[in-house]
């Protein structure tokens, strides 16, 4: 071992002691001081905001944390993000004039326990799976050139054989899981809070009646057994909910939101209902007036439930418009094939056949980054269905092929209801521009992770983002 690596472990092994305890010890007050300049670098308001609120309530949970976790996140999302990943990003950016993704999305098997109508993932094939010589391969180079952080979907990961396996090579790294949450009995709860490196979140529907029927009889049961499970073990836990037109109200509620908190939730995702995957239904869609007032609820719940909650459609305020296309992250599928996005299913390489860095590189992710931002309004992300021209004209570039039979129709055959949809949610979305962000324009973003070790500080006021709050709060309660 070089001079050079012997000080970095040593200041890794110092640092997280000295994270570890003065995170058990010391205040919300003082804790909130020693993380204001990572909140600072924000390069923007929102995204200033989302941090403290995660930071906040970090500091709340964490006395009930196993020791296994608190020991890996410290290591892995507070000490090693400065002294070793920074410094290979850096690298990264010195070599291509791009920042590597933030995270990496695998899914390493398409298999599931579950038969869920309206699945995205319904569609693929099952037969075969990523192989663990791959995956620790994958895991490797996205360490080597900075991503610490990566989420396991699938298919139902917890369904893969070696996911444990995983987990145990790679503690240098943390993982998100996607999980169904029905599999995680005693044992597996146990892995879990030994490992400390994985965090599951678990899909939801709503309650009983709403999981079962989609996820079949005692679905709900289980899901809750789960979570309890994960609860008593100090394992940060949260849930995963897809908004349709049948229950976008419900799962924005205070009923729906104070129950999951009570269940011990430290974060929630929503993701928008697709027409991709497994009988793809444009009628599951939430309108364009529902999928507003689902944005304007979560900005609420972050604000009067202090719960981290983030929608992958309705945020693009805090992430700069859309993630995906290797910008700040990739999807990596079970037979190799790389995706610019979980909901995108088409590929021009496969992790197979090239490594990480060339598929960042590709012709493919480059007509993405190429064509960013999609829209100057950032209340349009989405290639799919809210810039849906750029998917076609990307596609078509690359020549890149569907990912599964069928997947090609929300280009084709689907096209022209695409298009009215992004019409109509585009006329919703462009008033709200204009009425709560038009004159805060936004320039040199930059991601938490390059932020975070970055030594760029950011001023920016922030009392017009609490007059908006506070305008946002009151045009909810009226039912505006």
């Amino acid at each position: 071992m070089g001079i050079k690596n012997i000080v970095k472990t040593t200041a890794v092994t110092i640092g997280a002691k000295t994270a570890l305890k003065l995170m058990s010890s010391i205040s919300e007050e003082k804790w909130m001081r020693l993380t204001s300049p990572i909140v600072t670098r924000q390069s923007m308001p929102e995204a200033a905001i989302m941090l403290d609120l995660m930071l906040r309530r970090l500091h709340q949970v964490f006395p009930t944390l196993s020791k296994s976790f608190k020991e890996k996140f410290v290591q892995n999302f507070i000490v090693k993000p400065f002294t070793i990943y920074g410094p290979r990003r850096r690298a990264y950016f010195a070599e291509t004039g791009e920042h590597p993704p933030s995270l990496v999305v695998i899914s390493p098997t398409m298999k599931c326990n579950l038969n869920c109508y309206g699945c995205y993932a319904g569609d693929y094939r099952k037969a075969e799976d990523l192989d663990i010589k791959t995956v620790n391969r994958v895991l490797n180079e996205a360490k080597d050139i900075g991503i610490f952080f990566f989420v396991i979907s699938g298919g139902e990961p917890n369904v893969w054989p070696h996911l444990i396996e995983m987990l145990e090579t790679h503690s240098d790294a943390m993982f998100q899981i996607y999980t169904n949450g029905t599999m995680i009995d005693d044992k597996r709860a146990d892995e879990f809070a030994r490992l400390g490196n994985a965090i599951p979140c678990i899909s939801v529907e709503g309650f009983e009646k709403e999981t079962d029927e989609r996820r079949g009889r005692g679905a709900f049961r289980k899901i809750s057994d789960a979570m309890d499970r994960l609860r008593e073990r100090g394992v940060i836990f949260g849930f995963s909910a897809t908004a349709t037109r049948e229950n976008n109200e419900f799962i924005v509620s205070d009923e729906f939101i104070d129950y999951y908190v009570d269940k011990g939730i430290f974060l929630g995702w929503y993701f928008n209902y697709i027409p991709i995957g497994k009988e793809p239904n444009l009628e599951l869609m939430p309108t364009p007036e529902q999928r507003d007032y689902r944005r304007k609820r979560i900005i609420e719940i972050r604000d009067k439930k202090k719960v981290v909650v983030a929608d992958f459609w309705n945020d693009g305020i805090l992430t700069d418009g859309c993630l995906a296309g290797g910008y700040e992250y990739l999807h990596i599928i079970s037979n190799g094939d790389v995706e610019p996005c979980v909901f995108c299913h088409f590929a021009a390489d496969n992790i197979k056949e090239k490594s990480l860095r060339e598929v960042l590189q590709s012709d493919f992710f480059k007509a993405f980054k190429r064509r960013r931002p999609y829209n100057e309004n950032l209340l349009l992300p989405c290639t799919i269905i809210d810039n849906p021209q750029i998917l076609r004209e990307v596609v078509a570039e690359a020549g890149a092929h569907p990912t599964h039979p069928g997947s090609d129709s929300i280009i084709t055959t689907l096209a022209p209801e695409i298009d009215e949809y992004a019409r109509t949610y585009g006329e919703v979305a462009n008033r709200a521009w204009r009425e709560e962000y038009e004159n805060r324009v936004y320039k040199g973003h930059m991601s938490f992770v390059d932020a975070l070790m970055s030594g760029a500080l950011y001023r920016k006021r922030r009392k017009p983002l609490v007059r908006l709050r506070g305008r946002l709060r009151e045009e909810v309660r009226v039912g505006a």
